[in-house]
């Protein structure tokens, strides 16, 4: 018996978005939405039109906010979440933006000075610095919390004694790691201010370091059994098996970060000559030899599991449309697959520690693994040094009195 397939032609649609059914439908297609989640769209869409035509309504007073307001009533009157969808509903906007139906937006204004200086800050972390997008919202938030702080005449009148009370404002409030990624924000700030004279003086060095006593633990990888169960438990036979064990086996061998993996592209990779390239922090690249295990998994997901798409990255979603993965999605990834595996749960940086463990283990110098983590400084790859216990031993200084008589 073959499988059943859903009759789009049945989804009656009335009011101002009628008209569009069907350009939306073939979008929709083209995002590789099934049938079924293309005709659960249309009825959504349906919905919508009438609910426009009720409130008198025209296409082209529909916007972002139109939407929410839709989704928050049909979520209270009908309690229906799942058939709910605010991505098929952003794809409607798409379409009819292309089609010149929804009015532009006009180009928002300067905005006050401070919001000016933030988004100039905001640039010059991402593209002058190349941080991660993470980093630079952190950073811009560190940033306005200060400005916050200030007198009225804000920066005008900014003297080394206000940067010291607001990094002890800071202190007494969060923990010391905090302190201190708002005292990296923080001088970061006051050296863009200074290098666009938004100050005099270069008042970066005012904000002194936060120090404390904080935890020192062993870097801590996983057994080569836990390693293998987490591998064992991709079924290979489905899609998303497939994707999941090329994404684990990659992360137990190069011991990539989590946004290296979804960052790498296909053109990233050389097959012939067995290397790929690695885009990490600060737009830095670096050439890695591939396993040949690593390229045997990548090459079975490409070939029979990854969704075609014109998409460069090389791990893309489970689910129509298809997008890139987060860096989040690796990490609950390696999450499931523990759940699956039946071992203690772990995020993907575990798994960057295991291959570095291993090759201390191996006997490999710092000066190698420190190539291999792609490490800007020794001293991130130092820490793996007291690992190995038994040579740590030699080390140590015998206890007074511990002599054996």
């Amino acid at each position: 018996m073959g499988r059943p397939t859903s009759r789009v032609s049945r989804v009656v649609m009335s009011g101002p978005l009628a008209p569009f059914a069907e350009v939306y439908k073939r979008e929709l297609s083209r995002r590789r939405y099934t049938p079924l989640t293309v005709v659960n769209h249309l009825r959504q869409v349906a919905r919508l039109s009438r609910w426009l035509e009720a409130n008198g309504l025209g296409v082209a007073e529909l916007s972002g906010e139109r939407v929410d307001e839709f989704l928050a009533l049909q979520r209270v009157n009908r309690g229906q979440h799942g058939q709910l969808s605010r991505p098929g509903l952003l794809c409607l906007l798409d379409v009819l933006g292309q089609l010149g139906v929804v009015a532009v937006l006009e180009p928002a204004g300067e905005g006050s000075p401070t919001e000016v200086l933030m988004d100039s800050f905001q640039r010059y972390l991402h593209d002058e610095r190349a941080l991660a997008p993470g980093t630079v919202r952190n950073y811009v938030q560190h940033a306005a919390r200060f400005l916050g702080g200030l007198s009225p005449s804000g920066l005008d009148s900014v003297r080394a004694q206000d940067v010291t009370a607001a990094v002890l404002r800071e202190s007494a409030a969060v923990s010391v790691s905090a302190t201190q990624n708002f005292v990296a924000g923080l001088r970061s700030f006051l050296r863009f201010c200074f290098i666009t004279a938004a100050v005099e003086v270069d008042l970066s060095h005012a904000a002194l370091p936060a120090t404390g006593r904080r935890r020192s633990s062993l870097p801590r990888g996983i057994s080569q059994s836990d390693a293998t169960a987490l591998l064992s438990c991709c079924d290979r036979r489905s899609v998303l098996g497939r994707r999941d064990y090329a994404m684990i086996t990659t992360l137990l061998r190069l011991g990539l970060r989590a946004s290296e993996l979804a960052g790498l592209c296909v053109d990233d990779i050389d097959w012939r000559a067995g290397e790929l390239v690695v885009r990490g922090k600060r737009a830095r690249q670096d050439r890695l030899p591939l396993p040949a295990d690593v390229g045997q998994a990548i090459a079975a997901y490409l070939k029979r599991g990854r969704p075609a798409s014109d998409r460069r990255e090389v791990f893309l979603g489970a689910r129509a449309p298809y997008a890139p993965i987060a860096s989040g999605t690796v990490s609950s990834t390696v999450r499931r697959a523990c759940r699956r595996a039946g071992v203690a749960e772990i995020g993907a940086h575990r798994l960057r520690h295991t291959v570095a463990c291993d090759m201390v283990a191996a006997g490999v110098p710092l000066v190698q693994i420190a190539q291999v983590l792609r490490h800007h400084s020794l001293q991130s790859t130092a820490i793996y040094a007291r690992v190995d216990i038994d040579q740590l031993r030699q080390l140590a200084a015998p206890w007074p009195g511990g002599e054996q008589r």
